[in-house]
């Protein structure tokens, strides 16, 4: 039985600044450096293994990724990187506070930019300070001015069918740390959530969502993996 565990990075520091990340390349808090160790062990504890990851190609992730695998004795595990994983482009939105945002334009438009399915928040402006366009990881990649939901969606799950699924079909266990977006976009294909619902559902940093499917990669069953 094919198990694949969806693991959102640990806090960031912007995370704990509440200011919007999207691709720029922010470390983990303290805090989430904690909540990597935590995952790891618990995972360890629950005699959980895997024999591939993937991740982004942001900071937060790949470290996270390294933290939990360093608890599981597995950093040796061969792990892929990927931009199509990285969390949604926030646009000119990016190293904003959120609540000075809403200060400055009010809760209900900056719950749009924030919850809506395919609202993508204002672009980046080119030559920004938060433009990674000509980030070396990203040559070759048209970096987007901004993302909504469902933009992000439409890179991550076509990632998910053509690298992640042959893994899982090959009888692989799978761990894939990311961003709350590019999960939740994996989530909605995977447990056939609805457009609105999908906007709703949040996913805590730092603890294992685990899947457990059929060969033909039907759900059987979706749950976060918690201490006895």
């Amino acid at each position: 039985m094919p198990t694949l565990v969806l693991l959102r990075h640990g806090q960031s520091q912007w995370n704990r600044e509440n200011r919007f990340t999207g691709w720029w390349d922010v470390d983990l808090s303290d805090r989430g450096i904690a909540e990597a160790r935590a995952a790891g062990k618990l995972l360890q504890d629950k005699r959980v293994d895997f024999d591939c990851c993937f991740t982004s190609v942001l900071t937060r992730a790949i470290r996270t990724l390294h933290l939990v695998l360093h608890e599981m004795d597995r950093l040796w595990l061969p792990v892929t990187k990927d931009w199509r994983l990285n969390e949604r482009h926030y646009g000119a939105l990016t190293g904003l506070n959120k609540q000075e945002m809403i200060d400055r334009v009010g809760a209900e438009q900056v719950k749009i930019w924030r919850r809506s399915y395919d609202i993508p928040p204002p672009p980046l402006d080119s030559g920004s300070e938060y433009d990674v366009s000509g980030d070396r990881r990203y040559v070759g990649v048209k970096v987007p001015e901004t993302e909504s939901l469902k933009d992000t969606i439409g890179r991550a799950v076509p990632y998910y069918e053509s690298e992640i699924a042959p893994a899982l079909k090959a009888g692989k266990r799978v761990l894939v740390a990311a961003h709350g977006n590019s999960l939740r976009g994996i989530i909605k294909y995977l447990s056939k959530i609805g457009d609105e619902e999908i906007v709703g559902l949040e996913i805590p940093t730092g603890k294992p969502v685990v899947y457990d499917l059929a060969d033909d990669l039907s759900v059987i069953r979706r749950y976060y993996l918690e201490e006895a």
